[in-house]
This record gives C-alpha cells, sequence and structure tokens, in this order.
C-alpha cells in the first residue's frame, strides 16, 4: 500500500512540482496551500509523513508541527526552508520536526529524505542481543550516567528526564549502545537517518549540539566528544 504524504507549500509552482514527482514516486499526496488546512488535513486524513514549508502565510508550518507535537502525534515532519542558518534549522527542531530541506533542493534529496524518515517511523527491528548494554531486567540502557527506556521512548541523566525528539532518542540511543567506541559520520548517518548526506552536510552536526545542551550540566563533564575527521563517541569525561 502505498505512503501517504500531506504537503503544505504556498508557492504554487513548487507545491505542483512536488505534488507530481511524488506521485510518480509512487506516494498519495495531499497538497495544501497553508498552514490551517494543513492542520485540518491532518486531523481528517492522518496522513503517514508531513512535508512542510517553514514559512507560509497564516499558520506558518513551524507552528503546524507544535501544535501536532503537543496533541501527540508524532507523524514525521520534513520541514522545506530556505532559512539556511544554524539558528533557524535548530527553530524547526525545536518545534518538533524530524528533518529539514534547504531549498532550492533535488527533488532526489526529498526523496532519500522521505525513506528514511518513513523507515525510521515503522516498527523496529530488535538488535542483536549481545549489542545493548541493559540492566539485568533487560528493559533499560545505560552508560556515562545515562539511563534510557527504548520501549517507553524515555531518557534520563541522573535523575534528570531528558525531553528529546525522536531523532535525538534515536542518536542518543545508538551513542549509548556504542559506548566508548567511536561512531564515524557514515555509520550515524546511515543508522539514523538511512542515508549518507557526504562530508558537507552540517545535519549531524547539528543534531549532536543541540542534543549536548539537552544532556550538558554545569559543572558535569561533557559526555558526547567530537573525534577530529572522523565522528562522535559516548563517554565520561
Amino acid at each position: 500500500m502505498p505512503h501517504t504524504v500531506l504537503l503544505a507549500e504556498d508557492d504554487r509552482a513548487i507545491r505542483n512540482a512536488l505534488e507530481r514527482a511524488l506521485t510518480l514516486e509512487g506516494y498519495r499526496v495531499t497538497a495544501v496551500a497553508d498552514g490551517v488546512e494543513a492542520l485540518a488535513q491532518a486531523h481528517r486524513s492522518r496522513p503517514d509523513i508531513l512535508v512542510l514549508d517553514v514559512m507560509m502565510p497564516g499558520i506558518d508550518g513551524l507552528q503546524v508541527c507544535r501544535v501536532l507535537r503537543a496533541e501527540g502525534d508524532s507523524t514525521p515532519v520534513l520541514m522545506l526552508t530556505a532559512l539556511v542558518e544554524t539558528a533557524d534549522r535548530i527553530a524547526g527542531l525545536d518545534a518538533g520536526a524530524d528533518d529539514y530541506v534547504v531549498k532550492p533542493f533535488d527533488v532526489e534529496e526529498v526523496f532519500a529524505r522521505l525513506r528514511a524518515l518513513l523507515r525510521r517511523a515503522a516498527p523496529a527491528v530488535p538488535e542483536p542481543a549481545a549489542e545493548p548494554k541493559p540492566d539485568p531486567s533487560g528493559r533499560f540502557l545505560g552508560a556515562a550516567g545515562l539511563r534510557m527506556d527504548p520501549q517507553a521512548r524515555r531518557a534520563w541523566r541522573g535523575t534528570r528526564e531528558l525531553e528529546l525528539t525522536r531523532t535525538e532518542f534515536e542518536l542518543l540511543e545508538l551513542l549509548i549502545r556504542h559506548a566508548g567506541i567511536v561512531l564515524d559520520h557514515s555509520t550515524i548517518y546511515d543508522r539514523i537517518w538511512g542515508y549518507d548526506f557526504g562530508p558537507g552536510s552540517k545535519n549531524l552536526a547539528v543534531y549532536v549540539g543541540y542534543l549536548r545542551r539537552k544532556l550538558d550540566e554545569p559543572g558535569a563533564p561533557q559526555l558526547i566528544h567530537t573525534v577530529r575527521g572522523v565522528g562522535y563517541v559516548l563517554r565520561e569525561g
């Protein structure tokens, strides 16, 4: 059964072109021109994934995402944005978006990101039994003062519960499962996004930076370390 996509884009030319491309790719697409209709359609049709333009009249894409997340809707959201500053992309992540594409974009990149988000939204395949670092009950993972419950999608540093987006949670889970091991950029892209965006992409750095801000505490050791030219490792101190 084809995946359903709700596309919200106020630029008619972009909306029509992307709707045609997605339809030819095999998606069932509902295309709207503003945030108000996007919210109505999201409530009405419950799509598999949303593609939202950031800048729309009335209710913009960020607000649409905030409303859906506040309602407990975890449908994957891909943002389309002409904004290229890191702070602007972080605003999208803050709103609950899962990924973003900067305009002008290659439609093949849009397809790749949609496939990756849909794979991540699918029921998870259990990891090999030897890989996790669980507690004796087998439910929790833990490393470097962090603890996480993958089933309940909850995580803590010490006694402080962390408020994480879907991508942040999956990135932290990957690092905890491989605590003390340096994971290169390509491995992380493949495991989290299902696609290596290449050395020029800042996507991973944005998420790592945002995750660090949620993990770090005054006077406490940093947990996620950069190995320059290679990748990242989770370790205490």
